[in-house]
């Protein structure tokens, strides 16, 4: 029987996405008590890598309902490289928040989240301490976290992100800086 393109794409997705080891299912809870506090529910969200558009369909669940996932692949609400945003239909300073969690680390997206955010926007980001990388592979090899999918080319202590000041940052399980950024102002 000849598969539909919905069944192979579906297929598909299966195949690439990482499984969610235990560690990161507790830390996706924690993100959304952490995060969701520090935005108005009706802020205009922007979840860059939203992946499966989990934060998405949490944040809704919580009345925060006006969540834009935004990654390379289905099934984001918009899929495309953020890079590219304005082929993708986004306005610049167009977002209250930008959510980031463990997206950072892939490549120097301080200038593209900065154009995207309100100037009193606030940027959400989650990433491994970079002395610390080496203990989040071990962990993914022994499937308590979600395995990466590209290299973390670009690990950065969230307190220098450039473009960017910190709101607050916190340490958490030794591994992971959470952190709420402000835009700087245009120099």
């Amino acid at each position: 029987m000849a598969r539909t393109k919905t069944q192979a794409r579906a297929n598909s997705l299966e195949r690439r996405a990482p499984q969610l080891g235990p560690l990161s299912s507790v830390a996706r809870r924690g993100k959304l008590r952490y995060f969701l506090p520090k935005v108005d529910q009706t802020a205009r969200i922007l979840d860059v890598g939203c992946a499966d558009n989990w934060f998405s369909r949490s944040a809704a669940e919580r009345g925060w309902t006006n969540v834009v996932g935004l990654d390379l692949e289905p099934p984001a609400d918009v899929v495309g490289d953020v890079f590219n945003w304005r082929e993708l239909g986004l306005e610049p300073h167009s977002f209250d928040a930008i959510v980031a969690f463990e997206v950072l680390e892939h490549a120097d997206f301080s200038p593209t989240f900065w154009e995207l955010l309100a100037p009193d926007g606030l940027l959400m980001a989650t990433t491994p301490l970079p002395a610390m990388d080496g203990v989040c592979q071990v962990m993914e090899h022994l499937h308590l976290l979600q395995r990466r999918t590209s290299t973390h080319s670009h690990l950065i202590d969230l307190r220098h992100l450039p473009k960017f000041d910190v709101v607050e940052r916190k340490i958490r399980a030794g591994v992971s800086q959470w952190a709420v950024l402000r835009p700087q102002p245009p120099a």
